[in-house]
């Protein structure tokens, strides 16, 4: 691990990690761009900060280099020798299908600029949108939770999702007695007497397991999977923080998350399921046993994911666990949709049912790096 002396570099448009530190070059001075993998107060920062998240974290972002090349840079006010007081964090995307622009972070749901005040938040947005000009970006985005950029800073908010935490600080009894009778309760105990059988880890063959549902339920989306390299990565950077979870009946996969540990959070990122066979009740039992590892572990919430506004039956299935959902808006400059657009959902919705399933991940290998 490398000083921060080294590790900081200028704001410039190449990754030199072992360049010498110079301020940022333009009429706001004082800006210091710092590798987080290497610099150790990044990681020193995301630990005290309040808001410090999983997708903070140096796993993510090692995570999203190795699967994806794409470059982390943090950029703060904070001088090369002094404690990191500030930080906002992204990755460059570069993409000759979907354009270049500055994303705070890829596939994450959410990323809070980890600041202390309003003007540190519109200091740091102001030096990436003019940076994000220079080098020609279609847009800069973050994507907080709590924080507003002012409309000094030029962002609007483009994306609206709602993100759902449940709160894991009552007991275990008192969280099941919360959990809807119906739509929750009564399909664990479904799943117990189905006798499913529940395995965790990160060993390939539950990998496989993961990735079969996960093909499946994409489809379903309509939409190709992520890469497999992509969850070889995420188990490569975040090792023990990092689980697979597969609900089994009679020998065969019939529902598998993957969860990730940050701090006092455990993480929902990616589910999938047999549908044919979500009778059994795999998926509830799954949501269960990661509840309770999670409050043995001294979690104190299940962050459950963002979902689409209009996906009523989604955000429906986590409440009935008793989470929370609050409403939370990605920003961009220049203001405008940062999603895909129209005509490609359309057209998926026409090819992703007619092809095989190597197509489609191989449509999911191709496509991803330029979707972040």
């Amino acid at each position: 691990m490398v000083g921060p002396d080294i590790a900081t570099r200028a704001f410039n448009n190449t990754i030199l990690r072992s360049a010498p530190p110079r301020v940022f070059e333009d009429e706001l001075t004082g800006v210091y761009e710092i590798d987080p993998v290497q610099d150790p107060r990044w990681n020193e920062l995301v630990h005290r900060h309040p808001h410090g998240s999983v997708f903070h974290s140096t796993s993510w972002l090692e995570a999203l280099h190795s699967t994806y090349g794409y470059d982390p840079v943090v950029i703060s006010t904070s001088a090369p020798h002094e404690p990191l007081a500030n930080g906002l964090v992204f990755c460059w995307v570069k993409s000759w299908l979907t354009g270049h622009r500055f994303v705070s972070v890829p596939f994450s749901d959410h990323c809070e600029p980890l600041v202390g005040s309003a003007e540190e938040l519109d200091y740091l947005l102001l030096a990436l949108r003019r940076k994000g000009q220079e080098e020609n970006c279609k847009y800069v985005e973050i994507r907080p939770v709590t924080c507003r950029p002012s409309s000094r800073t030029g962002l609007g908010p483009s994306l609206t999702y709602e993100l759902h935490r449940l709160d894991l600080r009552n007991s275990e009894e008192v969280l099941f007695r919360g959990f809807h009778k119906d739509c929750v309760q009564r399909k664990i105990r479904r799943a117990e007497r189905e006798k499913l059988k529940y395995e965790e880890g990160t060993s390939e063959d539950l990998l496989q397991k993961f990735y079969r549902l996960l093909v499946m339920t994409r489809r379903r989306q309509y939409l190709p999977p992520q890469p497999q390299a992509w969850f070889h990565g995420l188990i490569a950077a975040f090792g023990k923080d990092l689980k697979i979870r597969v609900a089994s009946k009679d020998g065969v996969p019939v529902a598998s998350i993957l969860t990730l540990s940050h701090k006092k959070s455990m993480i929902y990122k990616y589910g999938c399921s047999n549908s044919s066979v979500n009778r059994f009740g795999g998926t509830a039992l799954l949501f269960w046993k990661t509840i309770q590892e999670a409050k043995e572990n001294g979690c104190d919430e299940l962050e459950m994911g963002r979902s689409d506004v209009d996906h009523r039956g989604l955000i429906a299935f986590k409440e009935h666990w008793g989470a929370s959902g609050r409403l939370i808006n990605y920003w961009t400059y220049p203001h405008g949709d940062s999603g895909l657009p129209d005509v490609w959902k359309r057209l998926a919705r026409h090819i992703v049912p007619a092809v095989p399933d190597l197509a489609l991940e191989t449509g999911g290998k191709l496509l991803y790096r330029h979707i972040a």
